[in-house]
């Protein structure tokens, strides 16, 4: 993959984002053919504990077995092809059961019960739940629904290494809010790639952090990101760039003076303060539609105290999600116009033209 944007890297002929027969094509080669990032372990706490997630048309139902693994399977029963849970979250007591006729599965999967097969030379065994790979790092869920997945070592390549000082499976969910984007899934990866535009759009971010600052690393196969420091007395992203927590406890001097911002391809933006971790997951739900869930993670010793404060983190990332947002469905706006035509990349756009390069890589793979 190439690390330079040359003179005449532009951007992605208006296809890529207004295509529906082509976003159906990405649906299969990022969602359903990639690790991609469901959420958090502190969801299924518990053998039985669950959530849904829908990929494309997709409904998965995420969930822990008795021996504490992390179970994943599609949303359909084995019978008549009924979809079983309905609730996005909540517990299972014990088993998984059809509401149509009464089919039961093990949260292994295993199909334990169905009423009114005894006659019909039935083996069980033949009709477990649909399962899909699941796997967890440092308390990210993440599921793959390709038949044979590679390991999601692989996908992630060096970065448990590099963010081991953040002991991301200590922290806890804080906040959720979900956002629906009227714009195409990539170009929200796009928007937080780069901060060309902090000056024009976030007048609060750009108080707190030096645009021209970031630190990028060279771009690779599954990720793009880098650091930004932050700019006069601010220590951390906030309203005031005041920090009202600790600083996370395995921090040292170094990373407390920054803030990663890694996309982990396709739907994972990871970002990692010096008090707190927000994520963002990202979920198409159309060529020009994404829901986007953001959370705010941070760690329980101080969300135990007393005078614990978040609201100044939330706000001001709710204030600057909103600015991104509306951008991002102007940008959508603009690209379906006949008028669009690809513009040239800057040479600080150097992010944006590696994914679109993946974006390519994909495509010919494909």
């Amino acid at each position: 993959m190439s690390t330079q944007v040359t003179p005449s890297a532009q951007t992605l002929p208006a296809r890529y984002y207004t295509d529906p027969q082509l976003y159906r094509e990405e649906l299969e080669r990022f969602y359903f053919g990639m690790w991609i990032c469901a959420g958090r372990s502190q969801e299924i706490a518990k053998p039985g504990d669950y959530f849904l997630r829908l990929v494309g048309d997709e409904s998965i139902i995420v969930t822990r077995d008795a021996g504490g693994a992390p179970r994943a399977f599609y949303n359909v029963c084995r019978h008549r092809g009924t979809r079983i849970v309905t609730q996005p979250a909540g517990s299972f007591a014990g088993r998984i059961q059809c509401g149509y006729h009464g089919w039961s599965y093990g949260l292994d999967g295993r199909l334990m019960g169905a009423p009114h097969m005894e006659d019909a030379g039935f083996c069980r065994e033949e009709y477990p739940l649909n399962k899909v790979h699941v796997e967890e790092w440092e308390g990210h869920v993440f599921i793959n629904l390709r038949p044979a997945a590679e390991p999601l070592a692989r996908q992630l390549a060096d970065l448990p290494g590099k963010f081991l000082p953040w002991r991301m499976h200590e922290l806890k969910l804080h906040k959720r809010i979900v956002y629906d984007v009227p714009a195409n899934w990539k170009l929200i990866v796009l928007n937080y790639n780069e901060c060309l535009h902090c000056p024009v759009l976030h007048e609060t971010l750009n108080r707190l952090t030096n645009y021209l600052g970031a630190d990028n690393e060279t771009p690779q196969p599954t990720y793009v990101g880098g650091a930004m420091g932050f700019k006069g007395a601010a220590q951390t992203m906030s309203l005031d760039g005041k920090r009202r927590r600790d600083y996370l406890p395995g921090l040292g001097e170094e990373e407390r003076q920054k803030v990663c911002y890694y996309a982990i391809y396709p739907n994972f933006l990871l970002s990692l303060h010096p008090d707190y971790m927000m994520t963002h997951t990202l979920w198409p739900r159309a060529v020009n539609r994404t829901e986007v869930v953001c959370e705010w993670h941070f760690h329980p010793a101080e969300m135990a105290k007393p005078d614990f404060e978040a609201n100044d983190a939330i706000d001001f990332w709710d204030l600057t999600n909103r600015e991104d947002w509306g951008i991002s469905a102007l940008s959508q706006l603009g690209i379906q116009s006949r008028a669009y035509k690809p513009g040239p990349y800057s040479p600080r756009e150097s992010l944006l033209h590696a994914f679109d390069e993946m974006v390519l890589r994909k495509e010919r793979e494909g």
